[in-house]
C-alpha cells in the first residue's frame, strides 16, 4: 500500500512541473533593431562620401565621348555657389526693345522699322516657330498676289507683314472710295471677291481697319471718324454677306485720320490715306510675333 501511494505521488508531482518562462525574449528584436539601424546608416554615409577624384575622371569622360570642350555645369569645390562661369550668355532668349506694336497702329507705322533681333541671341525653338509663321505668311501673301494680278487688279493692293500678322492696303486713287464716301467702287467689289475665297479658307481672324485723310468732311459724316468706320463696316459687310467670310472670325473699325499712310498736306497724302486696310491676325505667340519681320520682305 505505501508503494502504490509512492507511485501516486511521484505521479502527483511529475503532473505539476512549470514550463521555464524566457523573460528575455525582447533583446532578439531590440538587437535586431539596432542592427539595421547602424545598417542604415553606414548606407548613409557611405553614399555621402563623395570620390572628387572619381567624379572629376567620369566628367573629363563623358565630356570626351560627346566631343565637347564646354565648361561642365557643375562646378568643382564643395561651397555650393556658382562663380557665372557656366552661364551662357547667347543662350538666353531674345526680348524685343519695343514690344509688340499696338494692335491699332496703322499701315504706315507697321513695319515700317522692324527691330533687328541677331539670329544668335534668339531661342532656336522661338525663332524656328518665327520662320513657319513666316513661311505660312509669305505663302498667304503670294496667292492673293497670284490672283489680284491674274485679275489685273496688282497696282490696287499694298501688302506688308509686320508683327500682327499680313496686312493687305486697300489703296489707290479713287479705287474703292470716292471723297467723303464709304460706298465701294466696282473695283473695289473685284478685289474683295478675288481674294474672299483664300480669306475664307484661312483660320486666322481679320481686322477691318477703316482710314480717311485730313480733309474735313460735311454732309452725312459729322467727322472722318464716322467716315473711316464706315468704310471698313462696308468692307466687312461684302466679305461676310457675299464673299462668306465667317463673322465670328472678322471685326471692324475706324480710325479717322489718325494713323495716315503718307504724312503731310500734299496730293500723295491725300489720296493715300483715303484707305482701308485687311489685317490677317496671327494666331502665333508674341513672342514669335515680333521676330516675323525681321525674316520676311516687308513690303510686296
Amino acid at each position: 500500500m505505501s508503494s502504490a501511494r509512492g507511485r501516486g505521488g511521484r505521479r502527483r508531482s511529475s503532473g505539476h512541473e512549470e514550463e521555464h518562462s524566457n523573460h528575455e525574449r525582447w533583446l532578439i528584436s531590440y538587437s535586431d533593431m539596432i542592427t539595421v539601424l547602424m545598417a542604415l546608416f553606414i548606407v548613409l554615409f557611405a553614399i555621402s562620401q563623395v570620390d572628387q577624384q572619381k567624379y572629376v575622371a567620369l566628367r573629363d569622360s563623358l565630356a570626351a565621348g560627346f566631343n565637347t570642350n564646354a565648361a561642365p555645369s557643375v562646378l568643382d569645390g564643395s561651397n555650393g555657389t556658382l562663380d557665372g562661369g557656366s552661364v551662357d550668355p547667347q543662350a538666353a532668349p531674345a526680348t524685343s526693345t519695343g514690344g509688340m506694336v499696338d494692335a491699332d497702329a496703322g499701315l504706315g507705322t507697321q513695319g515700317a522699322n522692324p527691330s533687328s533681333v541677331p539670329a544668335e541671341t534668339v531661342d532656336p525653338v522661338l525663332l524656328e516657330a518665327a520662320r513657319r509663321e513666316a513661311a505660312h505668311l509669305e505663302g498667304v501673301r503670294a496667292q492673293l498676289a497670284g490672283l489680284l494680278q491674274a485679275n489685273g487688279l496688282s497696282d490696287a493692293v499694298r501688302f506688308r507683314i509686320d508683327e500682327r500678322g499680313l496686312v493687305m492696303g486697300l489703296v489707290a486713287d479713287d479705287v474703292f472710295f470716292a471723297a467723303a464716301s464709304a460706298v465701294l467702287t466696282p473695283t473695289a467689289r473685284q478685289v474683295l471677291d478675288v481674294s474672299g475665297p483664300t480669306l475664307v479658307s484661312l483660320a486666322e481672324s481679320i481686322s477691318v481697319e477703316g482710314h480717311a485723310n485730313t480733309i474735313p468732311v460735311s454732309g452725312r459724316y459729322p467727322t472722318n471718324w464716322e467716315l473711316s468706320s464706315d468704310r471698313a463696316t462696308q468692307v466687312l459687310r461684302h466679305l461676310v454677306e457675299v464673299d462668306g467670310v465667317a463673322p465670328q472670325r472678322i471685326m471692324a473699325v475706324g480710325y479717322g485720320d489718325a494713323r495716315p499712310l503718307v504724312d503731310g498736306p500734299g496730293e500723295d497724302a491725300i489720296v493715300a490715306n483715303r484707305r482701308v486696310d485687311l489685317v490677317i491676325l496671327s494666331s502665333a505667340p508674341e513672342a514669335v510675333r515680333v521676330l516675323v519681320p525681321t525674316l520676311t520682305g516687308t513690303e510686296g
